[in-house]
């Protein structure tokens, strides 16, 4: 992150508050900021290449402690998919902009980013994920001289975290700015201008909303300031000496100081905690912080996360951070960010990976890395997605798929699954499973009924008059890595929720496809191939229109 952005504002000053650190300006989009008009760039960032089923790989896989009863031998849980990576902005050839933030409301995820080398370029855009086959780029603005550095949504306002450097501008009283863009229907409109706010400090690394007030944090020789949320202008500025971020939690504020530590304060800005952390969190690098319960989690670079009592301030543990068996630069191993997600907690580690541990109330259960490409640089988790920057790579687009309560409460009195993760289900026999797990393997000659949501890396087999009935969330296959779901003669495949195959979907001669309800969604990357006298009968949405 730079220490002095160069910035400048194409801007009308309408007035300035009472605060000499504060001028507000309405942008006129002539220079410096543009708004991407074009359709068929936003929705070419989309790309599908390599979505589908993730693996995670455990810990004794990673370090081949595990041998033949290895627990990638189990069925393992957090089925996840990659739905889609966004292609970072580019501008008339210009790129190399890697995402700083994730922000996610409702339907839409609202991106910021930034570049890391020397020059000065970002951007912040807006990305509809109402439609988990189709996520679509829908708004983007590019800021020509500006890194942006964080982003949140509230109320039908994006505000943004940069820097401007106020030498070169004859309009910023200081570095850090804060801006507000409105947003309509999925777009950022600038009809009315983007409204800026400053303060002291390097950098703006952070920024929050509550209620009726804005808090961003600025890095060196910064502060903590509180804005007014209807125009901007300043309310509280608590000077600090390098903050890198803050995180919010019932009334209370979290900061994240690299000279000192966590200082917790009140609503009133009161210091109510102060938990010192001896960590070199390295030179203008924002590192996140994240409330869990009475836990907050903090990114500690080459330390992993450390994890830290709200009511004790004492350290509960840090969670290492598992090395990637290929080995990377011992400068890519530090954990840039953390984000919780109920009981989940995620470490973006460079280039050792996306690792996700399990919260288990007391200390942190290390599930593993999440088969992701690129160096993952931040990461954001809200509601059933995961965010991952992934440097070259761009965000990555992640769906946790959990079961819906609905589903749960009606298999509520099947059996957990807890078994392999290779299912073979022999001719005569009937198994009946509710759950969310990832599979290699799964062939069925029996009957089977599978009620939560369910990952399968490999290719799916229906034998002659077998039956396979799925309520819920059935994933096969990578788009880069297809594999097939075949239902032969007799067989019956019954469907109620989502079907995903990256792969094809083969139904040979006498086999049957039967959609029940009115919501199923069928969404096949490969084709359907129909051998002989097939039946395909039932309502459902046919998302690449492939029967």
């Amino acid at each position: 992150m730079k220490r002095i952005p160069q910035l400048f504002l194409a801007a009308t000053v309408l007035f300035a508050s009472c605060s000499d650190e504060t001028t507000i300006f309405k942008d006129d989009l002539q220079d410096d900021v543009i708004v991407e008009s074009n359709e068929a760039e936003l929705e070419g960032s989309i790309s599908y290449d390599k979505s589908g089923v993730l693996e995670i790989f455990d810990e004794d896989a990673l370090t081949n402690k595990g041998g033949l009863t290895n627990k990638a031998d189990i069925a393992g849980d957090y089925p996840l998919t990659l739905v889609a990576q966004v292609n970072p902005p580019t501008y008339r050839g210009r790129g190399g902009l890697t995402a700083s933030h994730v922000d996610v409301e409702g339907d839409y995820a609202y991106v910021s980013y930034n570049e890391v080398e020397d020059a000065y370029f970002g951007a912040v855009e807006i990305i509809n994920i109402s439609d988990p086959n189709n996520p679509r780029v829908t708004s983007r603005l590019i800021y020509l001289n500006a890194d942006l550095n964080s982003v949140e949504y509230e109320n039908g306002f994006v505000y943004v975290a940069g820097g401007v450097n106020s030498e070169t501008s004859t309009r910023a009283t200081s570095n850090s700015f804060v801006g507000k863009i409105t947003v309509s229907n999925g777009r950022f409109d600038t009809g009315g201008g983007i409204t800026y706010g400053f303060q002291q400090g390097f950098n703006a690394n952070d920024v929050a909303v509550d209620g009726q007030r804005v808090l961003t944090t600025s890095g060196k020789d910064g502060s903590l300031t509180v804005y007014n949320q209807s125009d901007l202008t300043i309310q509280e500025e608590v000077p600090y000496d390098d903050l890198r971020s803050l995180a919010l939690d019932q009334g209370n504020i979290a900061l994240l100081n690299a000279s000192t530590g966590l200082v917790i304060l009140d609503a009133g800005y009161q210091v109510i905690k102060e938990i010192p952390i001896d960590t070199d969190f390295g030179l203008a690098t924002k590192k996140s912080i994240d409330f869990s319960g009475d836990k907050i989690v903090v990114s500690e670079g080459g330390k992993g996360a450390g994890v830290y009592s709200l009511s004790s301030g004492s350290l509960v543990e840090y969670i290492p951070i598992l090395i990637d068996p290929a080995g990377v630069a011992e400068s890519d191993i530090v954990t840039n960010a953390v984000a919780t997600n109920e009981e989940m907690i995620l470490m973006a580690n460079g280039g050792a990976g996306l690792c996700l541990s399990e919260d288990n109330g007391n200390n942190a259960d290390l599930v593993g890395i999440i088969e992701l490409e690129g160096s993952i640089n931040y990461v954001a988790s809200k509601d059933d997605y995961l965010f991952a920057a992934s440097g070259r790579e761009g965000l990555q687009i992640i769906k946790l798929n959990r079961p819906s309560e609905s589903l749960a409460a009606r298999c509520a009195s099947l059996p957990a699954y807890s078994g392999s993760s290779t299912l073979n289900v022999s001719q005569g026999q009937t198994l009946e499973y509710r759950g969310a797990k990832r599979f290699k393997n799964l062939n069925v000659a029996g009957s089977l009924l599978l009620c939560g949501s369910w990952t399968v890396i490999n290719n799916v087999g229906l034998d002659t008059d077998a039956l396979f009935e799925m309520n819920g969330t059935f994933v096969v296959g990578r788009n880069n890595r297809r594999r097939d779901i075949t239902v032969e003669s007799g067989a019956t495949f019954r469907v109620e929720g989502n079907l995903i195959i990256y792969g094809d979907l083969i139904l040979n001669d006498g086999a049957t496809l039967e959609f029940i309800g009115e919501n199923s969604v069928v969404n096949i990357f490969g084709s359907v191939q129909r051998n002989g006298s097939s039946t395909v009968s039932g309502t459902f949405n046919d998302i690449k229109n492939k029967f």
